[in-house]
């Protein structure tokens, strides 16, 4: 697995629960942003994304709704503020392209070591995680305060 000498472009997603009832059902909102640029939010309208930021949007719904699961499974309520933040960079090292992602749960008030282990569990399970296991470097934050 080689690492980034050189980030080129990065793309973030933040997935959380939606809990407005004004929220259109079936429609895509997204916020999207990149360093040096402010934050994009798109509201049930056509994207024109990078594919980093595509890639973040699929892995971070994909793993928000895996780490629900394993919760779950381990009768472990999660705050409501629970969220998901995925970063993915692309960059050179030489010559040569390759990936990174960061991942950052946050899951304000649950104990460090239940998130620790809900996180291990979800990249176990979650299709995007294993995916990239072992093919690009991610490293995992976990935020309980």
């Amino acid at each position: 697995m080689e690492k980034i000498e050189k980030v080129l472009a990065s793309g973030n997603t933040h997935v959380a629960i939606n809990r407005d009832p004004n929220a259109k059902p079936d429609a895509l909102d997204l916020k999207l942003s990149a360093h040096g640029v402010e934050t994009l939010e798109f509201v049930a309208t056509d994207l024109h994304p990078r594919a980093e930021q595509l890639f973040s949007g699929a892995w971070a719904g994909c793993y928000f709704t895996v780490f629900g699961m394993v919760a779950a499974a381990k009768k472990v309520a999660l705050p409501a503020d629970f969220s998901v933040d995925i970063q993915t960079s692309i960059g050179s090292v030489g010559a040569r392209y390759c990936l990174a992602a960061q991942v950052t749960v946050r899951v304000p008030g649950l104990a460090t070591e239940v998130a620790e282990e809900l996180a291990a569990l979800a990249h176990q399970n979650c299709p995007y995680s294993k995916a990239v296991h072992g093919n690009i470097e991610v490293v995992t934050n976990i935020v309980t305060a």
